[in-house]
């Protein structure tokens, strides 16, 4: 049965596993261990189900990387399926370990493994230490870790922590080719209640527009009239037919703001479908960008009385 609306925090959390994942780390260090149940789930629609089925209150997953950008899995089922909202963004620095069984020795290592995002961001110095070896993708790096512990694979580009919880050795510490990287991960829960406005907010959303000369300068222009700055925007195919895309953005503010509630319905209304993702916190440690006098919600509001008294013969 599908997830009921939120309307109480969050106790039990799902987030992309096994365990030792960065996504777990990512967890921990938004919600002490101590508060509430931790299910990992086999990958992040897995995830994403567990709370749509109710089986999980709100699941933590990655959405982008600051080395290979979005995560193509969750920019999907977000889209997809029954709505989601996101309630909150957590930022990790990842660091990547080679990890072997004790004992192992460079040499030895005739097979490797990681999660897609990973060996992307380690490409350059595996094939240097590593020449002629092709590596294996894993859905995840802690299950590349755990491939290893098996006796599947020699070795895995994983988290420091997913080597020490299956028992490995770090072979070679810092493999990563881009060091400082950095991942975003999203807490995402059942629709409900916004988060309050904290005045520096983001707001995220999906629209799917028509394959139409000008869509997605009308897209864009919703934001721009408005002094609404977007933080990230990408396309992705709707798997409709060649030539229809939706584009997945976020924009600084929140749905509260005049300007932001009024580019939602601009976009509700020049856009094929539009779906809306959750206004929340924002934690990359900027500050969002000082709003133009014209897009004030108190312009907005003097602007709505001058043309109520338009209306009713006053002005």
């Amino acid at each position: 049965m599908p997830a009921m609306p939120r309307t109480q925090p969050p106790t039990r959390f799902a987030y992309l596993g096994p365990e030792g994942t960065f996504a777990e780390a990512a967890l921990s260090s938004a919600v002490p261990p101590g508060e509430g149940s931790r299910q990992p789930a086999a990958s992040v629609p897995a995830a994403l189900a567990a709370v749509r089925s109710g089986e999980a209150d709100a699941a933590l997953v990655p959405i982008e990387n600051s080395v290979e950008g979005a995560v193509p899995a969750t920019m999907d089922a977000l889209a997809d399926g029954d709505p989601l909202l996101i309630t909150r963004e957590v930022f990790l620095a990842v660091s990547f370990v080679l990890a072997v069984r004790p004992g192992t020795e460079l040499a030895a290592v005739r097979s490797v493994a990681s999660h897609p995002h990973a060996l992307a961001q380690t490409a350059r110095r595996l094939a240097e230490l590593l020449p002629g070896v092709v590596p294996l993708p894993a859905t995840s790096t802690a299950g590349a870790a755990r491939q290893v512990a098996d006796g599947e694979v020699d070795a895995a580009v994983c988290a420091p922590i997913a080597a020490q919880r299956y028992g490995l050795a770090p072979l070679v510490e810092d493999v990563a080719d881009h060091p400082g990287a950095v991942t975003r991960f999203v807490l995402v829960a059942p629709p409900g209640p916004l988060p309050a406005p904290t005045g520096n907010d983001k707001t995220s959303l999906v629209a799917v527009v028509g394959d139409r000369t000008g869509a997605l300068l009308e897209l864009l222009r919703e934001f721009s009239v408005r002094g609404i700055s977007l933080t990230r925007i990408e396309s992705r195919p709707t798997r409709e037919r060649l030539g229809v895309y939706s584009f997945s953005l976020d924009c600084e503010g929140h749905a509260a703001d005049a300007r932001v509630g009024e580019a939602l319905a601009g976009l509700h209304r020049v856009c094929d479908d539009v779906r809306f993702l959750g206004s929340y916190p924002r934690a990359d440690g900027r500050e969002n960008k000082p709003v133009p006098p014209t897009a004030a919600d108190d312009a907005f509001a003097e602007a709505a009385g001058w043309l109520q008294a338009v209306r009713e013969g006053r002005a």
